[in-house]
């Protein structure tokens, strides 16, 4: 297969480039990726003399761009590229709609133009808005978006679907819980408790830390992924889910006693506004129609994760240099205990 695959250098995009080439040696790869703040060469650069893989600097909503790159024959594009942050949407939404509804429509559009047989749109659980305690969401939930960046994702599933109903193109839209593993973007929650929890520095958790999330190993992920492109059903969304329903502090403290590290470093700040209380999926259908399941424990993502980040040094370094703290020192100014000043803070809180 002759696939492109856009926002290939960010995290769920580069492990899953890594898992196509492993799987299936005969396939190739194009990732477009604009190389915005959270991607990072550096993240491939083992791939840079693999004759499958081609990386192209460029913008999907750059759409003369992407038609010269379609134009020489792909089969498939698996869509990753997005605008993902939370904090970020809330404090500044317009980059959101336009990567993520804007850029789609032009990839979307495109596609179509150039004959593209697959096309998978990588989306959120966060679409679903917030799950009532017991229930789990399913394919045919109504979506309920709570933040800018929720609602910029179901606006891109909105679209594909609407390009399936209108021109019968070949849609497959996937719907994921929290990924964990290698080479997350460090503003994230999981490497952002880990990387200040080995230097003993304050531990930011939001409100009362008790927000119940599933947490995936993004291999597992990448195995949905991959099934939904190669067995999905044109026209279908299918969740993807590891039942690892835990809330946020727990999480937290299941760091701290991996690394080593007292309790103490938990630091409460004001919670995010709209904070979603629960994500929870049903995978029923992922499961009986891609014979798909996860396979790692948290247990064991956790631990993988942990020696990942901690031979990994150089790496959080360098995109630690990008200035992500500087990005919320600059927007936050409210006198409480901010995420921002958090992460200006060394030692302990």
């Amino acid at each position: 297969m002759k696939l492109m695959v856009t926002g290939g250098a960010g995290f769920i995009g580069s492990n899953f480039i890594r898992y196509v080439l492993a799987q299936h040696p005969q396939d190739s790869i194009l990732n477009l990726d604009k190389l915005t703040y959270s991607g990072n060469l550096q993240t491939l650069r083992d791939l840079e003399k693999d004759e499958r893989y081609t990386f192209v600097r460029g913008d999907i909503g750059d759409r003369r761009k992407v038609q010269e790159i379609l134009s020489s024959g792909f089969e498939a594009i698996v869509h990753f590229a997005a605008e993902t942050h939370v904090d970020r949407s809330i404090l500044e939404g317009s980059a959101f709609v336009k990567t993520n509804v804007l850029g789609t429509q032009c990839l979307l559009d495109a596609a179509r133009h150039a004959g593209i047989k697959r096309f998978v749109l990588v989306s959120t659980d966060e679409v679903y808005g917030s799950a009532p305690s017991g229930e789990k969401f399913t394919e045919n939930s109504p979506l309920a978006p709570n933040s800018p960046y929720a609602a910029s994702k179901a606006g891109a599933d909105l679209l594909a679907r609407a390009h399936f109903r209108t021109f019968r193109f070949p849609v497959i839209i996937t719907r994921c819980t929290n990924n964990y593993g290698p080479y997350q973007y460090p503003e994230k929650f999981i490497p952002l408790m880990l990387t200040r929890a080995v230097k003993g520095q304050s531990i930011p958790v939001y409100g009362d830390g008790l927000q119940v999330r599933d947490w995936i190993w993004v291999m597992d992920h990448c195995a949905g992924l991959d099934a939904a492109l190669r067995k999905g059903r044109e026209g279908e969304v299918y969740n993807f889910g590891a039942g690892n329903e835990w809330p946020n502090l727990e999480i937290a403290r299941r760091l701290l006693r991996l690394v080593g590290k007292p309790e103490s470093l938990l630091t409460f700040v004001q919670d995010r506004p709209g904070h979603d209380r629960r994500y929870a999926l049903d995978c029923e259908k992922a499961n009986r129609e891609l014979g798909w399941a996860p396979q790692t424990t948290l247990e064991e993502g956790l631990k993988q994760t942990v020696a990942w980040y901690s031979s990994n040094s150089d790496w959080v370094r360098h995109v630690a240099a990008r200035g992500y703290r500087a990005y919320y020192r600059k927007h936050y100014d409210r006198r409480e205990a901010t995420l921002a000043e958090v992460l200006d803070r060394g030692g302990k809180n």
